[in-house]
């Protein structure tokens, strides 16, 4: 049985009394078709490859060895590292596990809950306050301030203009737009992407290396001087971490706003909660609307798994992409009405295995940064008297996080 058929065959959804029953079958993902529309991923496989969405499968697949990165431009970044160090996205084994392990301390939960907690709360009554004053405001602008604010303390980016930074890589990461270029626009954007990747270098990376040949602090930078990297190398895993941390999560603040202010009892519950009540309705909007949606791995070996009772055989080279859409969906952990928004299903303790953070020794170290971040952020937001969407937001396709961009989302006040 498919997927779609598992999905149909166990759709009696309790979403509310008073449903009518094709209402069971409702998909309220704002980036589903979209995402659906997309022909990136088939051209991806279109050389080889095979196509994985069971929550189990993909699961199995993360946290076994014999695979690398396969995906976020992996071939560029490995040509273009040859003669140094490997972005710790990019490392595999035991290389990877000693720096994970040595960055650790960044994103544990008791740091994240203390020293980032009071940042992230001095942000986001800073933002709410201008939004107040002005009357209006694009939610992805403030969204990007927030989060660049947020990733930069984590990383060491605090010795420029934060305002500066953000339109730096807002211009470098923003790729949606669905219609196909010409060479001579491939060619303007590939000169505006690396004008914006000599700026931030100049402008926001080396300031920061700067200060802290002369003086370390408790940062990622501090961390990779002491590791002898290169600027070029730090420039690259500020790079890795500012996708990481700023654009994804950018992404994910503007998403949840939307489905919360469209919902005026989930919206009033997740203020009235407390936050770990509000990570739960968090966790479950992620779940619907991952903003990477793909993950890619090339096999390295011979690979060989037990799945639903039978034997699951990818041969080495095979370009693995894990389809985290649809086993966020896999009725097995999301069980009933599985592309609808139910924020109860969070309780359930199989759930909390999704897959919006990926799974394994690559799982997102920043995780509880990002929900914590967004939380607050929502919830300062939402306690805003008169708080209106007046417009948007705009939907467009980023084909490097295969997942959603948000633009034009404005508030108003009052």
């Amino acid at each position: 049985m498919s997927q779609a058929q598992a999905i149909s065959a166990g759709s009696k959804c309790p979403y509310h009394a008073g449903l009518a029953a094709n209402d069971s079958e409702r998909d309220e993902r704002k980036s589903a078709a979209m995402a659906n529309a997309s022909d990136a991923r088939a051209k991806k496989l279109a050389n080889g490859g095979i196509k994985i969405e069971s929550f189990g499968l993909t699961r199995k697949i993360l946290r076994s060895g014999g695979t690398r990165q396969a995906g976020f431009m992996a071939d560029l970044v490995s040509r273009a590292t040859a003669k140094g160090s490997t972005p710790v996205l990019f490392q595999e084994g035991e290389v990877h596990q000693k720096q994970r392990t040595a960055t650790a301390r960044f994103f544990a939960p008791r740091v994240v809950t203390t020293r980032y907690r009071e940042l992230m709360d001095r942000l986001s009554e800073g933002l709410m306050a201008r939004l107040h004053k002005e009357g209006k405001a694009d939610l992805s602008q403030l969204s990007l301030e927030m989060a660049v604010a947020v990733a930069a303390d984590i990383i060491g980016l605090t010795d420029s203009s934060l305002t500066g930074m953000s339109a730096r890589l807002n211009s470098f990461f923003t790729r949606g737009g669905n219609r196909k270029m010409s060479g001579l626009r491939q060619f303007v954007n590939q000169f505006f992407n690396n004008f914006s990747l000599l700026s931030f270098f100049w402008m926001d990376v080396k300031p920061a290396i700067r200060a802290r040949r002369k003086q370390r602090k408790e940062d990622l930078i501090s961390h990779l001087i002491d590791q002898g990297y290169s600027e070029r190398e730090i420039l690259t895993e500020c790079m890795t971490y500012g996708a990481a941390g700023m654009v994804t999560t950018r992404e994910f603040i503007v998403m949840a706003a939307w489905h919360l202010m469209e919902r005026d009892a989930l919206r009033r519950q997740f203020i009235e909660t407390d936050e770990p009540g509000r990570i739960a309705v968090l966790e479950e909007i992620l779940r619907l609307e991952p903003v990477v949606g793909a993950l890619y791995r090339r096999a390295t070996q011979d690979l060989e798994f037990e799945h639903d009772g039978e034997t699951v055989r990818i041969p080495a080279g095979t370009l693995i992409d894990m389809d985290i859409r649809a086993a966020n969906a896999d009725p097995i952990v999301a069980g009933e009405c599985p592309y609808q928004l139910r924020p109860e299903r969070s309780d359930r303790k199989a759930l909390q295995g999704q897959m919006s953070f990926g799974d394994g020794n690559h799982r997102c170290p920043g995780a509880t940064v990002a929900l914590q971040e967004t939380a607050i952020f929502l919830d300062r937001l939402f306690r805003i008297p008169g708080l209106r969407l007046e417009a948007g937001p705009v939907l467009a396709w980023n084909t490097l996080t295969v997942g959603y961009e948000l633009r034009d989302a404005i508030l108003t006040v009052g």
